[in-house]
């Protein structure tokens, strides 16, 4: 059986920030890496705990994946089987609020 995910309001505007950022210099380039972040996820539909917990939370349904260099936050929601990306950001910004 397969998890569901869902993206958090905060995490769509993470990533259209990314996605804006980059455009500023290459949009093409902006567009496909917005999309690599997102099928990063896909793993978590299958394999939700594969990712780390996040040592900043110490909270193990509160776990990361990392792309390049960003951070995709998640919450495993075991009751409903449910991922919840959290936040999109980058390593060497401040840990945002969940």
């Amino acid at each position: 059986m397969g998890w569901t995910l869902a993206f958090s309001p905060e995490s769509l505007i993470d990533l259209e920030s990314i996605v804006t950022y980059i455009a500023e210099d290459n949009p093409e380039r902006a567009e496909s890496f917005g999309y690599e972040l997102i099928e990063q996820t896909d793993i978590l539909e299958h394999f939700p705990e594969s990712g780390r917990i996040v040592p900043e939370f110490k909270d193990t349904t509160v776990r990361e994946l990392i792309h390049g260099a960003y951070r995709i936050v998640y919450r495993i929601q075991h009751t409903s089987s449910q991922v919840e990306i959290l936040r999109f950001w980058h390593c060497s910004r401040d840990i945002p609020q969940l």
